[in-house]
């Protein structure tokens, strides 16, 4: 399955994304990660539709059976997770501090790649060991 990557931003009152196969698409909301992906989605759907009718070009992707792949941001990603991972459990799988991750959350400074990979790694930890979980 084709992937379609959707590049997420965080904004002052919520969250606005682009495709960068798609020149000049953006879509911005007021509101929840959920609302936004909903909006990609309709949006997406209606350039497509009015691409096919007026013959316009359009990715091929959008043919073919795709799914999309929401890329964040490092300041996004703490943002939308904020409340529910704390930031003491991301210091301790970090080895960041949390004052720092607190910086990085709210834009006030942006990390090295290696600190950026580190809150990436802590993150796919946390979902792997969620996904061995079984009751």
């Amino acid at each position: 399955m084709e992937k379609v990557v959707v590049n997420i931003s965080k904004t002052e009152k919520g969250y606005c994304a682009n495709l960068d196969i798609i020149e000049g698409f953006i879509v911005a909301v007021s509101g929840s990660f959920a609302d936004l992906k909903k909006e990609v989605e309709k949006s997406v759907e209606f350039y497509i539709d009015c691409a096919r009718k007026d013959g316009e070009f359009y990715p091929q992707v959008f043919d073919m059976q795709f799914e999309y792949e929401y890329k964040f941001d490092i300041e996004s990603l703490l943002y939308f997770y904020d409340g529910i991972i704390s930031g003491v459990t991301l210091s301790k799988l970090t080895g960041i501090n949390e004052k720092q991750l607190s910086r990085y959350r709210v834009g006030a400074s942006k990390p090295r790649k290696e600190q950026a990979i580190k809150i990436v790694n802590a993150f796919h930890r946390i979902g792997n060991d969620l996904l061995s979980v079984s009751l």
